[in-house]
């Protein structure tokens, strides 16, 4: 297959586990011999970014997010009209079998209304909730489609009347998101496409591929000693939740009487992170429970050290790859349900549960894991077993693979 991936970021100028899976997938279909380029933003791109990358093509341009700022009208028409024209050349030059679209947020969504225009297959990665929560405030559809001010509305019945409408959608789409059909879409959770669903959006015949990761990458836990040092993986940020796990800790170490640890490893913005500390020091726990940070890398090797990790997203997350990660490393895992994360998890057999938000339901979660004979030891060994029946890359890679090329054929 010669396949055209589309992504609002690509490693190593990503931020999230999203475009990090997104860039597993395409090395990993390369490696089964397709032809796979991807188009992305010039995000974070700099006069010492990679250069002379292999089918990686940066040149979409980003509109407000990840702080690049939100334009009036006039000039948004520019950037679509620019993203428009990338896109048109690069189908043309590449001439691809399939689109493979993954996460938009930020991007142009009237390049979607181009694709599905085309007789090019489309194919979608959903991951996270850019269709469900924002599909319907894109800016540039928004304003030609949702009611808007008294202002707003006179300058498109101007538009409209004089022909201008008809003439800027010769180049950039106008139309409403909800043509958008989603012919071919698979969600990595049942949990995202019922959200989506739950949204209006036509994607309930959606098929559901759940994340994989790269477990053999990871360093394996090999001892089980008695339970004391913990750690917990993510981006900083109150949806992911970590003051919970703070606080877990803090109340099993004193109901337990034991020198419980927590390594906390991520990054986030100053206000969080002080927010953190500030939490920590009211506690007087700067002795046993850090602030830590190290590259998803470096992470492989560092999970075995540790005698269990802790999940505590709260949010509604699509699918964690960390709890994946911990397993992939004979971790024991304590997790909540969080979103499609409870599709992972089976309480007492592959992780110990805990209620999302609630720092006695996981102190006592913690308490449990700590009387557990063996440490959690046949925990670990269950959770492995079940990353590599079912979690694997090269499984979800076969799975992706094989839904492309159903969307060729079913298109031919």
């Amino acid at each position: 297959m010669n396949i055209l991936v589309i992504s609002n970021l690509y490693p190593p100028l990503g931020i999230g586990g999203y475009e990090e899976r997104c860039l597993h997938t395409v090395n990993a279909l390369r490696e089964r011999g397709h032809t796979v380029n991807v188009l992305t933003s010039n995000h974070k791109l700099t006069d010492s970014s990679p250069k002379n990358e292999n089918g990686v093509y940066r040149e979409l341009q980003i509109h407000g997010f990840y702080g690049h700022p939100w334009l009036p009208i006039h000039k948004l028409y520019k950037l679509e009209k620019k993203n428009q024209k990338i896109l048109k050349r690069h189908l043309r030059e590449l001439s691809p079998d399939v689109v493979h679209v993954w996460n938009m947020g930020g991007i142009s969504k009237s390049l979607l209304l181009t694709l599905e225009s085309t007789d090019i297959p489309l194919v979608y990665d959903i991951s996270d909730h850019w269709i469900a929560r924002s599909l319907i405030a894109d800016v540039w559809l928004s304003w030609w489609n949702e009611p808007g001010s008294i202002f707003r509305k006179v300058l498109r019945g101007i538009a409209k009347t004089i022909g201008l409408k008809s003439l800027i959608s010769k180049q950039v789409p106008t139309n409403s998101v909800s043509d958008l059909r989603f012919d071919n879409i698979y969600f990595c959770s049942a949990f995202m496409r019922n959200l989506t669903v739950d949204k209006g959006y036509p994607v309930a015949h959606a098929d559901v591929i759940y994340c994989g990761v790269e477990s053999e990458l990871f360093k394996k836990k090999k001892t089980y000693p008695p339970v004391e040092r913990f750690i917990w993986v993510g981006r900083l940020a109150e949806d992911k939740d970590p003051l919970t796990t703070i606080r877990g800790v803090i109340k099993a170490r004193n109901e337990l009487g034991k020198s419980l640890t927590l390594d906390i490893y991520g990054r986030g913005s100053k206000e969080y992170v002080d927010l953190l500390k500030g939490e920590i020091d009211s506690y007087n726990a700067s002795d046993y429970i850090h602030l830590k940070s190290a590259t998803h890398t470096e992470m492989r090797a560092l999970y075995a050290d540790y005698d269990a990790y802790i999940f505590s997203s709260n949010w509604g997350e699509p699918f964690a790859l960390t709890p994946l990660e911990a397993m992939s490393a004979q971790v024991p895992v304590i997790m909540c349900p969080d979103g499609g994360d409870a599709e992972l998890l089976e309480d007492g057999l592959n992780a110990l549960e805990f209620q999302a938000g609630n720092p006695e339901s996981l102190s006592n979660a913690i308490k449990r894991l700590v009387q557990l004979k063996g440490h959690g030891q046949s925990i670990a060994e269950y959770a492995y077993n079940d990353v590599m029946n079912k979690y694997t890359v090269d499984i979800m890679t076969a799975k992706i693979e094989s839904y492309l090329q159903s969307a060729i054929v079913d298109d031919a």
